[in-house]
């Protein structure tokens, strides 16, 4: 068998793609680490590089999973009970989601000042203001760092009708009005309902909505997974005969999209780039709004990786063949593989984490930057606790566990 069509396959749990989103999960984490006078592990990121960030990268995959898991099911138990699987997944996301508000809440009336230390993460939060509990009940007002799960929620409702679509063959519609959906974020036309939602939910620290992930925008990147999950699942597409060593078209567009945004990702972060060039560019490369700019470089970066990882291999070029294995090598490592598989509990125990450095950073004088350097590779290790606990029958020789998808 191909190695491509290997790599298609169902590899029990998917093992490469487990591996990305443990790579994600690591960077998620390292990127989120707040210390006072910044520390230099934020440099060694490919969003460095590239108008591609990590949770780009981990949304996408979160849908491909959801096509590829629910279409079978939905092919195998029909309509109706794949789509209650898929709600109640999102119900599990949902509590995880406010369970870790809650959890956050509970910590800042223990630890002397933390409601200080975590205010411009939090706001005006407390148990006592059911305005804003029920503003974060609805998902309307996210805290820093948990806003990733919240539109998964969201998502996921929709997910069933749209697997059902691309099923049928329908998969363009569905990708169009997502493009389109797209286009309406980037107009901004969701403030016409936001913001008069948002008076309704305005605390005293002026605060009303609070998301870092505008949904219309961000979309099209979760769906765009979940239709190539579908396609991949039902065999509509033959990966193969797109990923081949000798269909070289595919990578080399992808770099020459790469390179140039390379030389715009370093001078807009520096403002190397004259004042109106700066302004202009600006307006397209909100990270909020998925912006065009990070709609262009992400699919370009996604196609040469996926080509590299499945056509690389073979390719007679033997400097390819090394950066392939080096990629392999890199997202089969068992570390990151075991973070993937319980990407949602890890997830939120690295929201726990994060928390917990920038209290301890705020209560201390400012630490070096070998401290700084310890801390994080000390909270990446401390990022499999919740992974490990899950697998622990497995550690000592019992049966594997089960594991939830998307």
């Amino acid at each position: 068998m191909l190695a491509a069509e290997k790599w298609i396959k169902n590899m029990k749990r998917y093992e490469i793609i487990d591996g990305l989103r443990g790579y994600f999960l690591v960077f998620m984490l390292i990127n989120h680490l707040v210390f006072v006078g910044g520390y230099w592990m934020l440099f060694i990121n490919h969003n460095q590089l590239a108008f591609v960030e990590d949770a780009q990268g981990f949304v996408f995959l979160s849908g491909l999973l959801v096509g590829m898991v629910y279409s079978r099911k939905m092919a195998k138990k029909g309509y109706e009970q794949a789509c209650q699987q898929i709600w109640d997944r999102a119900f599990e996301i949902y509590r995880y989601a406010i369970g870790i508000v809650m959890v956050v809440l509970a910590a800042q009336i223990v630890l002397p000042d933390a409601y200080r230390i975590w205010h411009d993460w939090l706001g005006y939060t407390t148990f006592d203001d059911p305005l804003r509990l029920a503003a974060i009940g609805t998902l309307l007002f996210q805290p820093t760092f948990m806003d990733i799960l919240p539109q998964y929620v969201i998502y996921m409702i929709f997910a069933p009708p749209i697997i059902w679509l691309c099923m049928r063959g329908k998969w363009a519609y569905v990708a169009v009005a997502s493009l389109i959906l797209w286009m309406a974020g980037q107009l901004g036309l969701q403030r016409a309902a936001t913001d008069f939602v948002n008076g309704w939910v305005l605390g005293g620290d002026d605060q009303g909505i609070r998301v870092s992930f505008n949904l219309f925008g961000w979309q099209i990147v979760f769906f765009s997974g979940l239709v190539a999950g579908v396609l991949t699942a039902n065999r509509t597409i033959d990966w193969t005969t797109i990923f081949r060593p000798e269909a070289t078209l595919i990578p080399k567009l992808c770099l020459m999209v790469c390179l140039f945004f390379l030389p715009l990702r370093i001078a807009s972060a520096h403002e190397l780039l004259p004042q109106i060039v700066l302004d202009k560019f600006a307006t397209m490369e909100i990270r909020s709004d998925f912006g065009p700019v990070y709609l262009l470089n992400f699919p370009a970066v996604a196609f040469g990786l996926v080509w590299l990882l499945i056509a690389g291999p073979r390719h007679s070029n033997i400097y390819v063949r090394r950066v392939a294995a080096g990629l392999t090598w890199l997202f089969s490592l068992s570390f990151l593989r075991l973070l993937g598989r319980h990407s949602l509990h890890v997830y939120v125990w690295h929201v726990i984490i994060v928390y917990a450095v920038f209290y301890i950073d705020q209560q201390t004088p400012e630490f070096s930057q070998v401290t700084k350097t310890l801390i994080a590779l000390l909270s990446i290790v401390l990022l499999s606790i919740p992974a490990l606990w899950r697998e622990r029958d497995r550690l000592i020789g019992g049966p594997p566990p089960k594991f939830a998808n998307g």
